[in-house]
C-alpha cells in the first residue's frame, strides 16, 4: 500500500519503441519511450506512488531492461506469460486489442490474480541465460543443416558442410565462454560443482538449469515442479477423475531436464530404480519419464538448497 493506505496496481504494455502504462485506482494512462530516458521517466513516476504490483508480459526480451530497472529501484515487478493474460482478457470479455487496452488488462490482471513477485535475474544469470539460449539456437541450426546434408546436391553439400563447420566453431566458443564466466563466480561455481556430482547431469544441463531457473534451491519441491512445468495438474469434475497432465512452465529448461533424465534413467542408480518401479506398476512410458524428470528436479533442488553433493540417498 502507498502512504494513503490504498493499493496501487500498474500494467505496462511493452512494445519495441514504447511503454504504455495504466495506473489504478488513479485511472491514469501514460506512455513512455522504451529506452533509457523513457525507463528513467517511468521509474520516476512510479517510485513516489509505491505501487502494490507492476505487471508486464514477456515479449521476447523487450521487457528485460525496464523490468530490471524497476526491480533495481525496489519496485514489485512481475513478468508474466502472455497466454495467462490473454486467457484472463477473454474471461473478462475484453476481446479488442490495442496497446492501451493491453495495459489496462495487465493492470486488471495484477489486481485480480496478484502473481508472486520474484527477484529479477542478476547480471551474471542474464549473461549465462543469453549464452545458453544462443547455444541452443545454434545447435538447432546445426541439426537442420545436418538433415539437409542427406538430400543436398554436390553443389549444395559444400556450402552445407562449411556452415556446419562454422556452427561447430561458434558452439565451441560459446561453451568455452560459458565455462569461464561460470567459473569466475565463486557462488555459481559452487552450485555447478554440486549439480555435476549427479550421475546423468553434465555441464550443459547444469549451466542451463542455473541460468534458466535461478530459483533452484529457493523453492519447495511442489513449487519448483510447477515452475518448470513437470507438476501433474488435476482435471476433475464432480465424480469424474480426469487424467493428470503437465502444462505450462519453462519449456527451454524442461527440454534440458528431459535429456538429462533420459541419461539418468540409464546411468543414475536412483533414477533407474525409480523408473523400473513405475514400469513394473504399469505406468505408461511418458508418465514414467515425467515422473523421473520431477524426481531429478527435486534432487537438484534439494542439493542446491542444502549445498550438499550427490549421494545415493539424495532426494
Amino acid at each position: 500500500m502507498n502512504d494513503n493506505g490504498r493499493e496501487v496496481f500498474v500494467g505496462v504494455d511493452v512494445c519495441k519503441a514504447t511503454l504504455d502504462v495504466r495506473i489504478e485506482p488513479h485511472r491514469e494512462l501514460a506512455q513512455f519511450g522504451n529506452d533509457a530516458q523513457g525507463i528513467e521517466a517511468l521509474c520516476a513516476r512510479l517510485s513516489p506512488i509505491k505501487p502494490t504490483l507492476i505487471v508486464m508480459e514477456a515479449t521476447g526480451g523487450l521487457e528485460v531492461a525496464v523490468a530490471v530497472e524497476l526491480g533495481a529501484r525496489g519496485l514489485p515487478v512481475v513478468v508474466v506469460n502472455p497466454r495467462q493474460v490473454r486467457d484472463f482478457a477473454k474471461a473478462t470479455g475484453q476481446l479488442a486489442k490495442t496497446d492501451r487496452l493491453d495495459a489496462a488488462v495487465l493492470c486488471a490482471f495484477a489486481r485480480a490474480i496478484r502473481p508472486a513477485v520474484r527477484a529479477p535475474k542478476d547480471d551474471l544469470i542474464r549473461e549465462l541465460d543469453d549464452r545458453v539460449t544462443r547455444r541452443r539456437q545454434l545447435v538447432e541450426m546445426r541439426v537442420q543443416e545436418a538433415l539437409r546434408a542427406h538430400t543436398a546436391s554436390k553443389t549444395q553439400l559444400k556450402s552445407v558442410k562449411a556452415h556446419i563447420a562454422w556452427l561447430d566453431k561458434r558452439i565451441a566458443e560459446i561453451e568455452s565462454d560459458l565455462g569461464k564466466r561460470l567459473r569466475d563466480s565463486e557462488l555459481w561455481r559452487a552450485k555447478e560443482d554440486i549439480l555435476l556430482t549427479i550421475p546423468g547431469v553434465g555441464e550443459i544441463t547444469s549451466r542451463s538449469m542455473l541460468s534458466g531457473c535461478p530459483e533452484l534451491g529457493t523453492l519447495n519441491r511442489h513449487e519448483i515442479a510447477k515452475l518448470i512445468g513437470v507438476a501433474p495438474l488435476n482435471s476433475d469434475s464432480g465424480t469424474m477423475r480426469g487424467q493428470r497432465h503437465i502444462w505450462g512452465g519453462r519449456a527451454a529448461v524442461r527440454s534440458v531436464l528431459y535429456m538429462a533424465t533420459i541419461s539418468a534413467m540409464r546411468c543414475n542408480a536412483k533414477i533407474k530404480a525409480f523408473a523400473i518401479r513405475l514400469k513394473a506398476a504399469g505406468k505408461p512410458p511418458k508418465v514414467v519419464i515425467v515422473a523421473c524428470m520431477r524426481k531429478l528436479l527435486t534432487i537438484m533442488n534439494t542439493m542446491i538448497k542444502n549445498a550438499t553433493p550427490w549421494t545415493p540417498t539424495s532426494g
